[in-house]
């Protein structure tokens, strides 16, 4: 007994010797490394006050403290920032869904404006701006070397205002101007919409509004077709939404799946990762899926995309999204300001990462360019061609009853509608067809 206390003992000696051993440069490392910090600091200091005290023009301290701050957050990722007082009040109202502007979600790249995407209805959209276009100049005043916050600030306004933004677009030789008039941006998170026996529901952002718009304009549709038994299936159209809210991206996910995880959050420290499982119930009824999505699809739309994708709950048909992986947390701050802080990556149920890759669709539909309008003025006639029912004297079809006949003309013109929408919405005619193809082929 006595042994064994010895050897305990003595084996606690040669731990305590071990530890001493090799704690000491750690600890030396660690107390040099935050010297260094303190030195750092001294250092802005020294800059703060000179500046103060020697800059040509007077600066307010406050503004310095603020771009200091503001460059810190800047220097992490595009989508870190400090939001002063007004900037935070702003983003409350527009997470609500109205807001003062231009009617576009914008990022930075290499020093410019990116537009991530326009959004349904605004100004923005209805001036031809698209997912991808760079802004460099406005009212002619470069952007180039502004933050974001500040750019944003160039581009906002009074409402009825002119805006003159200069836009650099893949596949233009050059720069172009565009004329745009702001306006106040009234968001509708989801506009649902009935395309032969097909429920389209069109969701712009995710904001405090999307999932109970998203409900109310599902059932609306299915009470419009006469119930669910006549629905053949739903497109959600996730094109051109930029994303919003995390918990609003889970509960639209979970509205189409009984069970299984929907996405998860992983931070620097593996304690601080979430994981988010759905519910029990898919307000479709198992119905048939196809989600659209485009280069302007980002942030909680790519959660919603690929949670479905990866439970084959749904087709994915477009192009490939935008690739915003990122988790960012709004802390307000004293002051009334708040930072923007990136604090974790999303992964889909499968586990990948889409940072900086996306969504790749399973069927990839590129929207064609629209056909530049046809002249006004010209009387080319349309070639008319006639049909057997069009002779005089024609036979009638004996082997159709009058019911029989009414079905095939709703069908025809159901047809009709099909081919007109093609070469409006060519992407959304394609998802609709797909469905068209699982019931054809759905067991009888």
């Amino acid at each position: 007994m006595k042994r064994f206390v010895l050897a305990a003992a003595g084996g606690t000696l040669v731990g305590v010797l071990l530890a001493t051993q090799v704690a000491g440069p750690i600890l030396a490392q660690e107390t040099k490394k935050n010297t260094s910090v303190y030195q750092q600091l001294d250092l802005f200091g020294d800059i703060f006050e000179r500046i103060r005290a020697q800059y040509v023009e007077e600066v307010d301290p406050k503004d310095l403290i603020e771009a200091a701050i503001n460059g810190m957050l800047t220097s992490l990722d595009p989508h870190s920032s400090y939001l002063p007082p007004k900037d935070f009040d702003a983003m409350q109202v527009q997470t609500r869904g109205e807001f003062g502007g231009l009617g576009i979600e914008v990022t930075q790249e290499e020093g410019f404006v990116k537009v991530v995407s326009p959004i349904d209805g605004t100004p923005a959209f209805d001036a031809g701006i698209k997912a991808g276009d760079f802004i460099t100049h406005v009212d002619g005043a470069s952007v180039l070397g502004l933050t974001l916050n500040q750019a944003v600030d160039l581009m906002r306004g009074p409402v009825g205002s002119e805006i003159v933004i200069t836009v650099v677009r893949e596949g233009t030789a050059e720069p172009f101007d565009v004329s745009i008039i702001r306006d106040t941006i009234k968001l509708t998170a989801v506009r649902s919409r009935v395309e032969g026996h097909t429920v389209v529901l069109r969701l712009t952002t995710f904001n405090d509004q999307t999932y109970s718009g998203l409900e109310e304009g599902l059932k609306k549709e299915v009470e419009a077709l006469g119930g669910m038994d006549n629905v053949n299936g739903f497109v959600i159209d996730l094109r051109n939404n930029p994303g919003g809210l995390l918990n609003q991206a889970i509960k639209v996910s979970d509205a189409f799946l009984d069970a299984g995880e929907i996405v998860s959050t992983r931070g620097r420290n593996p304690e601080d990762g979430e994981r988010f499982n759905a519910t029990p119930g898919d307000l479709t009824g198992g119905k048939p899926i196809v989600v659209l999505i485009n280069g302007g699809t980002a942030s909680a739309s790519e959660i919603v995309a690929g949670a479905l994708q990866d439970h084959r709950r749904a087709v994915v048909v477009g192009t490939k999204s935008f690739g915003k992986g990122s988790v960012q947390t709004v802390m307000p701050l004293r002051g009334d300001g708040a930072m923007r802080l990136t604090t974790a990556r999303y992964y889909t149920p499968s586990g990948r990462s889409i940072q900086a890759l996306g969504v790749s669709p399973d069927v990839v539909v590129e929207q064609p360019a629209p056909k530049p309008a046809a002249d006004p003025n010209a009387d080319a006639p349309k070639r008319q061609f006639r049909s057997e029912a069009d002779l005089r004297g024609a036979l009638n079809n004996d082997s159709m009853s009058e019911e029989e006949q009414k079905q095939l003309k709703e069908e025809q013109a159901a047809a009709e509608a099909a081919a007109k929408l093609r070469g409006e919405d060519f992407q959304m005619s394609y998802a609709i067809d797909i469905l068209k193809g699982f019931v054809a082929l759905a067991p009888k």
